[in-house]
């Protein structure tokens, strides 16, 4: 087996979240970048960018994510639109100057999840179509 990936427990390799150091995967941060990229501001398929669809989307530079796409971002991988106790609590992650939440900080929330409940930033990542080796396999049914 090698040494970034580890065995669940169906006996399923799968890539590492985070590394011996603590700190997220290039592989998780890819998906990471995927995923803020499809709720951030200002975003890559505008103005004759990207095409959603089996493509990693990359976020622009300066890129974040305000109280709208945060809302559509939880809604798609939780179900709901975030509280304002949790909207609150984002705060003490990277944000702008006017609190929104940077690609940064979406870092920081993940490496917090996936230290806490790894099981919780899998299930995430699977509803925004990444597979157990973090590879993008399918669009959401909502798209």
């Amino acid at each position: 087996m090698a040494p970034d990936q580890k065995t669940t427990e169906k006996d399923e390799a799968t890539v590492q979240l985070i590394d011996d150091e603590g700190d997220i995967t290039d592989e998780l941060e890819i998906c990471l970048k995927h995923i803020f990229a499809k709720y951030c501001k200002p975003s890559p398929l505008e103005d004759g960018g990207a095409k959603e669809g089996m493509t990693l989307l990359e976020p622009p530079e300066g890129a974040y994510l305000d109280s709208d796409a945060l809302d559509a971002w939880a809604k798609d991988t939780n179900g709901a639109p975030l509280g304002a106790e949790e909207k609150k609590e984002l705060q003490m992650l990277d944000v702008t100057d006017e609190g929104n939440l940077t690609f940064s900080g979406f870092i920081q929330l993940y490496q917090l999840q996936s230290d806490n409940d790894e099981e919780e930033t899998w299930r995430d990542l699977a509803r925004h179509g990444f597979d157990r080796s973090l590879k993008l396999v399918a669009k959401k049914a909502e798209d």
